[in-house]
């Protein structure tokens, strides 16, 4: 008997997750001859017991397929909310929608919020990782981290022409709540000076003798900087501000290197703040996670097929496989250790890391 399968993206969006929707409809369909429908936004589209029909005739556009290179989510997402306390209304809609197994596509924080609903409605579970932040724990990958690197290295590349143009310092600020993958993998690939995340403290000071360093050594007059949204003040402190729906938002840290370089700084440097926001988020999705996206989908959907439910397809050791789900819930996020191999590439090539 045919098999229903639901499959939704959750949390923030990044480029690849139609990749990996268009891959589920394709396996499921073409080996498996089973039905599979999109959840609308989530949770909510379980709330309001929606769904959508997923066919390979519809992604397909006169023999062009779109979901190729399009970024972002056909199905929507959404990050807000207390879903927690609408889990029964949330169970309903499961049951409503007569879903045989669902397929979440989301980060660490979405995983642990549908690992909760599945275990308390008994759902059968298969988890995909996506993340531009990259620290979905027992993954060495996940969907989107691959093209926010190039987005932010092609940033650095367009700065840097600007900067030694003027002589100025441009401080480029990127995201990463509480992990520093996507600062220092975009920041060693685009030839940043000085690269500040969370994981690993700084100094003002040191920063400033960097660039001091390259004036007076190298006859450098510019410099780039590249700071991830969760890194704190040099006295411990996020920086942050409250929207307009109430939600506490990372936003701040750039601006405030940028006003404090000039105090210990050469005289006469001049610096300039870039915030990329959800430039990091959109676009067409890489080569690599187009691939990464349909092995994800692939593997998923064989998960189901051997009944291999609480797992997370992960990418470990060049190869696609899968790990519980409780696992990665209890060991995320996954942080930038401070003696890793990058952090020991990126001092070798005398980029300032924070403290040594």
């Amino acid at each position: 008997m045919g098999k229903r399968i639901g499959i939704l993206t959750s949390g923030g969006d990044c480029p690849g997750l139609n990749m990996v929707i268009r891959t589920v409809v394709s396996h499921a369909t073409l080996s498996y001859d089973w039905e599979v429908v999109g959840i609308p936004y989530a949770t909510k589209g379980l709330l309001e017991r929606k769904a959508i029909t997923l066919s390979l005739h519809g992604l397909d556009l006169h023999g062009i397929d779109p979901l190729l290179c399009m970024g972002g989510t056909i199905l929507g997402s959404t990050n807000k909310g207390d879903t927690l306390a609408q889990a029964k209304q949330i169970f309903e809609g499961y049951q409503a929608l007569e879903l045989d197994a669902l397929i979440a596509i989301g980060g660490d924080g979405s995983l642990a919020i549908l690992r909760e609903l599945a275990s308390q409605g008994n759902w059968n579970l298969v988890a995909i990782p996506k993340t531009i932040d990259n620290d979905v724990a027992l993954t060495e990958r996940s969907v989107g981290f691959d093209t926010a690197v190039n987005t932010v290295t092609d940033a650095l590349n367009r700065l840097t022409s600007t900067a030694a143009s003027h002589d100025r310092v441009m401080v480029v600020e990127v995201m990463g709540r509480t992990a520093g993958h996507l600062a220092l993998q975009a920041g060693i690939a685009g030839g940043a000076d000085v690269i500040l995340i969370p994981e690993i403290p700084y100094s003002l000071p040191k920063v400033c003798q960097k660039l001091k360093e390259l004036r007076d050594k190298w006859k450098r007059k510019f410099a780039l900087i590249i700071v991830a949204e969760g890194a704190k003040t040099e006295t411990g402190e996020i920086s942050c501000y409250t929207d307009s729906l109430g939600e506490v938002r990372l936003r701040g840290i750039g601006q405030y290197i940028t006003e404090q370089i000039p105090a210990c700084s050469p005289e006469g440097v001049e610096t300039r703040l870039t915030i990329l926001g959800h430039v990091q988020r959109g676009g067409m999705p890489s080569a690599w996670d187009r691939i990464l996206a349909a092995a994800f989908g692939k593997t998923a959907i064989d998960l189901v097929a051997q009944e291999q439910f609480a797992r997370m397809v992960a990418w470990r050791n060049g190869e696609v496989g899968s790990v519980p789900l409780e696992l990665v819930i209890s060991q995320s996020p996954s942080l930038v250790a401070p003696q890793s191999s990058l952090v020991q590439t990126a001092r070798s090539l005398g980029i300032y890391v924070g403290e040594s």
